[in-house]
């Protein structure tokens, strides 16, 4: 199934209607996944926060206190840790993806730009003229 086309909004003509992206919009919304990304990685982590020499965080060090004291909340706390980690990674990884999706969907369309543009020029390397473009749209 290929989707070619949406159907008019609140029976407007579509005009207008296409997806249009700028490459500032694109580099804007890249730079600002990275920025988070970088804020999560820092600020998420309670697995390493507080960390002691052997590099437990203090939450795994409550449990582990815990646990030695037969407490049953322990496994609880260090399963909340295990799914936070894997929660915080899965949002990490999604994140990273966007910047990183962002940045060759820019580079792609700067190479289509410069494509079409080489495209659209005579043999001697200048501008194609308008009533030549005509041609190709009858």
């Amino acid at each position: 199934m290929q989707l070619n086309h949406v159907a008019p909004v609140d029976g407007g003509d579509g005009v207008g209607a296409d997806l249009v992206v700028h490459q500032d919009d694109l580099g804007a919304v890249g730079h600002e996944a990275l920025i988070l990304h970088g804020r999560l990685r820092r600020q998420a982590d309670i697995v390493g926060a507080g960390a002691d020499k052997e590099g437990s965080g203090s939450t795994a060090q409550a449990a582990h206190e815990m646990k030695k004291s037969n407490f049953a909340m322990a496994s609880a706390l260090e399963e909340t840790v295990d799914m936070w980690t894997s929660q915080v990674k899965s949002v990490l990884q999604a994140v990273a993806h966007i910047s990183n999706h962002l940045d060759y969907s820019k580079k792609a369309h700067a190479l289509d730009d410069a494509w079409i543009a080489a495209d659209l020029r005579r043999g001697d390397g200048s501008t194609m003229p308008v009533s030549r473009l005509n041609e190709y749209f009858k």
